[in-house]
């Protein structure tokens, strides 16, 4: 894993299993999208290429990026056009008529530079897209590990590692790097978790047990355990789990 967030570590194979709810609830932020036949798009933070494919289908020419070699590889087995990039470091001139994201930025810690980045790579009136995690986006979940990792003693880091803004926070880093027409809201979205709670701290936040120092071998054992804790705020009557996410769905254009 090459993240430059040092708290984020992926595996694809683990992600298809455990996280296809991720790009299965993508649908709304694709139609603001609104792919057209013949443009040419950016995919940023692109993950294993499920909703790259997807624009893919419509005729459009589309570029994925991600910081994470796992996911890299699994969307180029797609056939993709994808390649190992940090977001916060986009070294595309303006070459989209739009860009997209989805589920990512909130791994990007410098919003600026990614605000930077995303309109160089953009033609001027071009679009920019896409959903993260918003103000609030798993609360329940972050307080659960922090909580159980601190009383295990282990040295958990001060702040969490992902950046969940306010809307009129986004809009005013993205204002300030030349966007017009920025609109950002808040969208609160209990998510069914299939595989419980455990299973979601495997996929999401296994790097935040590295970055706590917990050696892999535990690592199971702790989830099992905020699990068990969080029963009672996360599972349902009928035995199935739900995460407490909330997204921040956004679209801006560059200024022809």
């Amino acid at each position: 894993m090459t993240a430059p967030n040092s708290a984020s570590r992926w595996d694809a194979a683990d992600y298809i299993k455990n996280a296809a709810f991720v790009p299965a609830l993508g649908a709304p932020v694709l139609a603001l999208l609104d792919p057209q036949r013949g443009e040419h798009i950016l995919d940023l933070g692109c993950g294993d290429g499920i909703l790259t494919e997807k624009i893919v289908e419509v005729g459009a020419t589309v570029g994925g990026v991600d910081a994470s070699e796992d996911m890299i590889a699994a969307a180029l087995v797609r056939g993709l056009d994808a390649r190992v990039e940090d977001g916060e470091k986009l070294t595309f001139g303006p070459a989209f008529d739009a860009v997209f994201s989805n589920a990512a930025l909130h791994w990007m810690l410098d919003g600026a530079a990614v605000a930077g980045g995303v309109y160089r790579a953009l033609k001027p009136g071009g679009r920019f897209v896409g959903e993260m995690g918003g103000q609030g986006n798993v609360a329940i979940l972050r307080a659960g590990i922090r909580a159980e990792l601190t009383q295990r003693g282990y040295a958990v880091p001060a702040q969490d590692p992902q950046w969940y803004p306010a809307p009129d926070e986004f809009t005013a880093i993205y204002e300030a790097a030349g966007f017009i027409d920025v609109e950002a809201q808040l969208i609160p979205r209990p998510t069914p978790l299939p595989d419980g709670v455990a299973a979601w701290l495997r996929v999401f936040r296994a790097g935040f047990m590295d970055a706590s120092q917990v050696p892999d071998a535990d690592q199971a054992e702790i989830a099992r355990a905020v699990e068990a804790a969080l029963a009672p705020k996360l599972q349902q009557p009928d035995g199935s789990w739900i995460a407490d996410y909330v997204r921040l769905r956004f679209s801006m254009r560059k200024p022809a």
